[in-house]
């Protein structure tokens, strides 16, 4: 079992989502940095699936009431030391915390989002298949809270540990590929240009729904707007501001703003680790059109 002393800014229990339920209004959540969820489960011996904890902007106290082995990824947080019964290691490598022990998360050296994963996973109950919080519609387990209690998987589904660490390298650019469409016919021909002309501002207002933007309006060439459309995680959507937003994992299924272009999936764990006053830039593959 896992106690939060502190869940710092917002943490959440997540795993790979539930899909398959959009018909149905439900979006498909999971961790927004999918690449290092799935990293820290192979690094503890856990199907990539299996759920960990999602940290925002750091800040966390967990005490451990067993043993445990635990990887932390994604954003670099610093583990703080303030006494002898915390435990004090790297990023992406696994390492043991002693029963009666705790982690202290400081704030993260670049990025918003780290992931602890602990052998045998979080195994709070599933709603709809799926241990991940949904902001949107409040599905899964509320999010964390001083005196949550959360219980830790036993060893079926385990598989062996193959690595002992994974390279922990510097941010990535803040550049975000996209596919142009399905909705670029409703933006003035030189739109996609504008986008790609020089960075955006992340907004304070961005959260797990989306990341929004600060900086050249996108000119329409249609007035009104759309019939709600199915929409995917990394849809750049443009309302009538010219301001685009960043559809993240927390997405409602459909929306009726345009949507000019999506980015790329390979892209989508640097959307996620963006944080207010980032700069990002986009740049279009020539080429490619998305249907």
């Amino acid at each position: 079992m896992i106690e939060v002393l502190a869940p710092g800014p917002y943490a959440t229990v997540q795993d790979l989502g539930r899909p398959g339920y959009a018909h149905l209004g439900v979006p498909r959540s999971g961790a927004a940095d999918e690449a290092s969820l799935r990293l820290g489960n192979r690094l503890v011996g856990n199907p990539e699936d299996a759920a960990g904890i999602e940290l925002t902007y750091g800040g966390a106290r967990l005490a451990f009431r067993s043993g445990a082995w635990v990887a932390v990824t994604g954003a670099p947080c610093p583990l703080i030391e303030p006494s002898p019964t915390t435990v004090v290691a790297g990023m992406n490598v696994p390492f043991w915390v002693p029963a009666g022990s705790e982690l202290r998360f400081g704030a993260p050296v670049w990025g918003l989002r780290t992931y602890l994963t602990v052998r045998g996973g979080i195994a709070v109950e599933p709603v709809l298949g799926s241990r991940s919080t949904d902001s949107l519609s409040g599905l899964g387990p509320v999010p964390l809270r001083q005196g949550t209690v959360l219980p830790v998987g036993g060893s079926g589904g385990l598989v062996e540990i193959s690595v002992d660490l994974a390279p922990a390298g510097e941010p990535p650019p803040a550049v975000l590929r996209i596919v142009p469409g399905p909705r670029d016919d409703w933006f003035a021909p030189d739109a996609l240009a504008e986008l790609c002309a020089e960075p955006y501002e992340v907004s304070q207002d961005s959260n797990r729904v989306g990341v929004r933007l600060h900086g050249r309006e996108l000119a329409r060439t249609r007035e009104g707007e759309l019939p709600s459309e199915g929409m995917v995680t990394g849809a750049v959507q443009v309302p009538p501001s010219g301001q685009p937003i960043i559809f993240l994992t927390d997405h409602p299924p459909t929306g009726g703003y345009p949507v000019i272009g999506v980015v790329r999936s390979a892209d989508l764990p640097i959307a996620a680790q963006l944080r207010p006053g980032d700069g990002v830039r986009f740049t279009v593959r020539p080429g490619r059109r998305r249907t």
